[in-house]
């Protein structure tokens, strides 16, 4: 899929900054290089896929904790060997004692239509909802993996008892949120040892979260949900100000929802379903692109950059609109995902001139993340974005604990009367887009990145880049991208200001960013059997791979040859 010819055409040529890795025997690709390790750990151990991705994630909730913990939500697509698919949803849910009124909104209109007074509903333990990621990696684990869950935690365990050394990525996000953190206590005497941000290069050891994850591996999930320590958990933020109760965490559960799919240049999409909203409006975007020849026009060509921002504003619309909990809205995902639909709204789309959009469906009422993805040998595949929200989620520590809780209250609309209104059993929505990507119904590639409602537009890009322009894999997650939700249009500073200039002149209220969304982490699939690791530059992401095997069959070590003894 992959050759040098779209660099002739392209608006916005780019340098990689990072290398590929490629592996037969299994490969994992994560935000930081001591999950890839945790991974490869479980793998050279006899696991598979999904153990390989679990024990990477409980890593990560200790080297990359600014963006996941166990008291957080998440999604994975997971194929298994046998090439069946399923998502489980671990994403958090509002608590019962939760109404569409709790939080007192200071404003009807964007940028600051979701802030509320005091921000109660972004930091502190008002913030907090019903966490599901421990619960969904858990049962994955049980379900689809071969390891017990005390092996698949203990790098975490020894990574938080004996310490890692904090890289500039995990000191930067420190530095950057070290005003609110200081407020809290217990969250600045870790990441603000002497009232200043943990230095890059630094050793950082969390005693608390690893008694936490012992006390998790030797009791199983249920310790959190029904268990002594989730008692001990809701008490203590019920008493600060949380709506969360200890029942909340012992009613909590997964639910299991089939994939979404569609179809882009003959290559089948597989993605998450609502409440995550990735699967579904990606497929919706790419079936607004299919009718336009990307390839001719050019990686980052003003008219390539124009239809995505587009197409971008014209699916945030519809998000708005329709993708909520299928709990409590009646979400048109088989409307949104046709291509007819896509023929609709396609003549809406001005090629000279940057256009506002309304929602072509409607609903019935009843920020920063990690990723993983993770291949083994044998065709299992798990790609899941895992999430406490926020950086640092809710700014707050449990005291004794060592977790840092989610700030998910922050993605219901605080406005009563929305499809992503707040109510009790909510589950929020996210743009988790964690794709599976098939031709012939065989994987070409698995894919997935964080950064809250600029997922979907980091995943489609990528998308773009292996199936329309033809890009390496490591060149498709490392391309500048730009993102919209309507408003001001993102462009990283990759893109010439040329480009840039020809974009506002087309109408586009364009904005220069650092970054659009966070690392990307992908694996790609050749004919031969081989996989390919890359990662982007936008965060800590390691590709490592499992090579090498076995002795051969029947291989055994002869000693040297023996000999008699001379005669005398």
């Amino acid at each position: 899929m992959a050759h040098d010819d779209w660099r002739a055409r392209a608006g916005t040529p780019f340098a990689c900054e990072k290398a590929p890795v490629a592996a037969r025997r299994g490969m994992a690709v994560t935000n930081h290089p001591l999950a890839s390790a945790a991974s490869l750990e479980m793998l050279a151990a006899g696991g598979n896929a999904i153990d390989a991705a679990v024990a990477a994630l409980f890593a990560l909730t200790v080297v990359e904790p600014m963006m996941v913990g166990i008291f957080g939500g998440g999604v994975a697509v997971i194929r298994l060997a046998d090439g069946t698919t399923t998502t489980i949803d671990g994403l958090a849910t509002a608590p019962a004692a939760a109404r569409p009124d709790a939080y007192e909104p200071v404003s009807d209109t964007w940028p600051d239509y979701m802030e509320t007074r005091g921000r109660r509903n972004f930091m502190g333990a008002s913030a907090v909802a019903v966490p599901g990621t421990l619960k969904g990696w858990c049962e994955a684990l049980a379900r689809f993996g071969r390891l017990p869950l005390a092996d698949v935690m203990e790098p975490a365990i020894r990574h938080a008892r004996r310490g890692f050394t904090v890289t500039p990525y995990l000191a930067a996000c420190t530095a950057e949120n070290a005003p609110l953190l200081a407020r809290d206590v217990a969250i600045a005497e870790i990441f603000l040892p002497g009232g200043e941000p943990v230095a890059a290069g630094a050793r950082l050891v969390q005693g608390d979260y690893a008694q936490t994850l012992a006390t998790i591996a030797r009791e199983g999930p249920d310790a959190l949900y029904g268990g002594s320590l989730g008692s001990e958990i809701g008490s203590a933020l019920r008493a600060a100000g949380s709506y969360l109760a200890p029942a909340d965490l012992a009613a909590y559960r997964t639910v299991e929802r089939a994939p979404v799919r569609g179809t882009y240049r003959g290559v089948e999409i597989i993605g998450p379903a609502p409440p995550a909203s990735g699967g579904v409006h990606i497929v919706q975007m790419l079936n607004l692109l299919e009718a336009y020849d990307l390839a001719a026009m050019g990686f980052g060509t003003p008219d390539t950059l124009h239809l995505l921002l587009e197409v971008l504003k014209i699916a945030a619309v519809d998000r708005r609109a329709a993708t909520a909990d299928p709990a409590f809205v009646d979400v048109p995902v088989a409307r949104l995902t046709a291509k007819d639909y896509a023929a609709l709204r396609r003549p809406e789309i001005d090629p000279a001139r940057a256009g506002r959009y309304a929602p072509g469906v409607g609903t019935n009422e009843s920020q920063n993340t990690t990723h993983v993805t993770v291949a083994d040998a044998d065709g299992a595949i798990v790609t899941s974005t895992q999430t406490i929200n926020s950086l640092f989620g809710a700014k707050i520590m449990i005291p004794g604990t060592g977790i840092v809780p989610n700030n998910y209250m922050y993605l219901f609309d605080p406005h009563p009367g929305h499809a992503l209104s707040l109510a009790p059993g909510k589950r929020i929505t996210s743009g988790i887009s964690a794709l599976i990507g098939c031709r012939a119904g065989r994987p070409v590639f698995a894919l997935g990145l964080p950064g809250a409602h600029r997922i979907p537009a980091g995943a489609l890009q990528a998308v773009l880049n292996l199936v329309d322009h033809g890009m390496s894999l490591q060149e498709a997650v490392e391309a500048p991208r730009v993102f919209t939700w309507g408003e001001e249009a993102e462009i990283e500073d990759g893109v010439p200001e040329t480009v840039r200039a020809a974009l506002a002149a087309r109408g586009h209220p364009v904005r220069p960013v650092a970054h659009v969304g966070g690392g990307m982490c992908a694996v790609g699939f050749g004919p031969d059997g081989t996989m390919t690791g890359a990662a982007c530059w936008r965060a800590d992401g390691s590709p490592a791979g499992l090579g090498g095997g076995l002795a051969r069959a029947g291989t055994s070590f002869w000693p040297d040859p023996r000999r008699d003894a001379p005669s005398a």
